[in-house]
C-alpha cells in the first residue's frame, strides 16, 4: 500500500468512528480529540519501546509495538488529511533539508564552532 492508500483507508476508518459516535449520541472525534488520542498512542509506544530495550516490565511488549505503531501512523495520516496536509511533499521536504544540514555537518572539522543562525554568535 502506498501512502495515498494508507490515508484513505485511514480517512475511511475514521469516517466510520464518527458515524458510530453520531449512532451512540456522542459528537465526532475533532482535531482536538484526535491529537489527545495520538499524544496517549505516543505515551503507549514509548512505554512498548522502552520493555522491548529491558528497561521495564511489559508482557507482550515485543508482539503489541507493531499495532502501537500503526495507531500513531494512524493518527498521522488522519490529522494530515484534516487539516490537507500533503504528507509525501512535507516527508520529502523535511528529509532534504534534514540531509541538507547533515551533509552541512560532515564537511566541517571536529571541534569547529557551527553557528546556523545570527543569535548563535558569542557575545
Amino acid at each position: 500500500m502506498d501512502l495515498a492508500e494508507l490515508q484513505a483507508r485511514a480517512r475511511a476508518v475514521a469516517e466510520r468512528y464518527d458515524r458510530h459516535h453520531e449512532t451512540a449520541g456522542r459528537a465526532p472525534w475533532t482535531t482536538e480529540d484526535l491529537t489527545l488520542g495520538f499524544v496517549g498512542d505516543l505515551g503507549d509506544l514509548a512505554k512498548l519501546v522502552l520493555a522491548v530495550e529491558g528497561r521495564r516490565e511489559l508482557p507482550g511488549a515485543r508482539e503489541r509495538l507493531g499495532h502501537e505503531l500503526a495507531d500513531c501512523l494512524w493518527s498521522v495520516l488522519v490529522l494530515a488529511d484534516r487539516y490537507d496536509v500533503d504528507l509525501a511533499a512535507e516527508f520529502a521536504r523535511m528529509t532534504s533539508g534534514v540531509e541538507r544540514h547533515l551533509d552541512r555537518l560532515a564537511g566541517e572539522r571536529p571541534g569547529r564552532m557551527t553557528v546556523s543562525r545570527r543569535d548563535d554568535l558569542p557575545e
